[in-house]
């Protein structure tokens, strides 16, 4: 069991321990760690400190998840400690990297601060008692109204507004999506994807199946359970792009089965080249409910998610949560409802595309020096792209020589829910996070 003197910021502490037996070789390629539960308790701290450090040392390669087994340690090459390398640095106990493309919030600099302090000025101003009252369940009608127009506008979806329902996140809006449509019912998720969502509707009660992602997303015909979650416009982490008539056959077949399509359309506003892709709700609004957020486009801590629901489905959510209140303040509601009904929301949008393009030609500019044989799978949407090393080792290798360069990023294979062939070598530079400044200053000449 290991043994440590933890300071006082105690999940950092853990972690750097760990990483630092890992590179000496004390803790060998391989090995299986003990279990978050029982670390927890050797070391008298919270389970929640050791998933946190696991969690850091997973996304910087020390150490794999393997599903129902446990964490052991990655093939990491120890010859290299010792070299010159680059340490992230400490700033109020968060790590700060050169760059981090795991990261995925926007730079705080790119927020309207100025805009949005105003518009809450004029909230208080203008609503003054009325932001003390019991807002209904499926969120203020202002914003549902406003929400309904910016989809009319950008996503060509004519929705009722009465048929949209705010939420305080995706997350908490897939809680809400599980007790509609039932517990006893399999949901399948994509494979790769992002792990929060097989764990938000499992936590809910769901059974969870996984499907394969390929280059042309999910293979209908392979869509065996009762609802589908899916990211049609540009998939993370792999970027994939499901074409019509895969959408055609995938929302045919629900109407078939009598399942749901859950279409997550977390970063459609940032294809930076043409107009956003149509969306399958606006194909079949009876077989699709349409989700999205804002932590994309304003901010992480913006927890304000929406979901349009089929008719059908809107009377079943009023019979369930209709004595409810929202769980979204009416403050921040009404706002934002200002913000989208002005075209401000709109115009953030359009400058958050023009700065991520530049960020996004930098970068490619900064790969096309590299000296080792690499391939770019990028289609101008969403705010990431990903890069195969044909000729490297490993994955686990491809990030430590990114973490020598300090540089913080994951590979397709952090991203499995199950384990399937064709992920490997292949990195997801996600840049939501990386700034102008930090594309410029970039330095890959020591990648190989």
């Amino acid at each position: 069991m290991l043994t440590y003197e933890l300071e006082k910021n105690k999940y950092y502490s853990l972690y750097s321990h760990i990483r630092e037996d890992i590179l000496r070789g004390r803790i060998k390629s391989g090995e299986k760690l003990p279990s978050k539960r029982s670390l927890a308790q050797n070391l008298g701290v919270s389970v929640i400190t050791v998933q946190t450090a696991y969690d850091q040392l997973l996304a910087e390669g020390y150490i794999v998840s393997k599903e129902r087994s446990g964490y052991f340690v990655a093939d990491v090459n120890v010859d290299f400690y010792g070299e010159k390398t680059v340490e992230p640095v400490i700033v109020g106990g968060q790590q700060r990297y050169a760059v981090d493309f795991v990261k995925g919030s926007a730079p705080a600099e790119l927020f309207p601060f100025n805009y949005w302090a105003k518009l809450m000025r004029a909230v208080l101003s203008d609503c003054g008692e009325h932001l003390l009252e019991r807002v209904p369940a499926s969120g203020d009608g202002e914003l549902k109204a406003a929400i309904a127009g910016y989809l009319y506008r950008v996503r060509g979806i004519s929705a009722d507004p009465r048929y949209i329902v705010i939420g305080a996140g995706a997350e908490q809006l897939y809680g809400v999506i599980v007790q509609l449509l039932g517990r006893d019912k399999v949901y399948a998720v994509e494979n790769p994807g992002y792990k929060n969502i097989a764990e938000a509707y499992r936590l809910n009660g769901a059974k969870v199946v996984c499907v394969n992602v390929h280059s042309d997303g999910v293979n209908p015909d392979d869509w065996t359970a009762d609802i589908l979650h899916i990211s049609p416009s540009h998939h993370f982490p792999t970027g994939a792009v499901t074409p019509a008539s895969s959408r055609v056959a995938l929302i045919n077949k629900a109407r078939t089965c009598g399942g749901y399509i859950i279409e997550d359309d977390y970063d459609s506003e940032f294809r930076l080249f043409g107009r956003p892709l149509q969306t399958m709700y606006g194909v079949s609004p009876d077989r699709v409910i349409y989700v999205n957020t804002f932590s994309k486009t304003l901010a992480p801590s913006m927890r304000m998610g929406y979901m349009v629901l089929p008719p059908a489905l809107y009377q079943e959510y009023n019979r369930l949560f209709g004595r409810n209140a929202s769980v979204v303040p009416l403050f921040e509601q009404k706002t934002l409802a200002r913000m989208i009904s002005d075209g401000a929301f709109e115009r953030h949008i359009n400058r958050l595309k023009n700065y991520y393009r530049g960020v996004r030609g930098i970068l490619l500019d900064k790969l096309s020096k590299l000296s080792c044989p690499y391939e770019v799978t990028e289609t101008g949407s969403g705010l990431h792209f990903t890069v195969r090393f044909p000729e490297a080792e490993s994955d686990d290798k491809i990030k430590s020589a990114a973490m020598r360069a300090g540089i913080n990023l994951r590979c397709l294979s952090d991203y499995l829910l199950e384990d399937r062939e064709g992920c490997s070598l292949t990195a997801v530079i996600n840049y939501s996070g990386v700034t102008t400044e930090q594309a410029r200053a970039l330095d890959l000449t020591d990648i190989k």
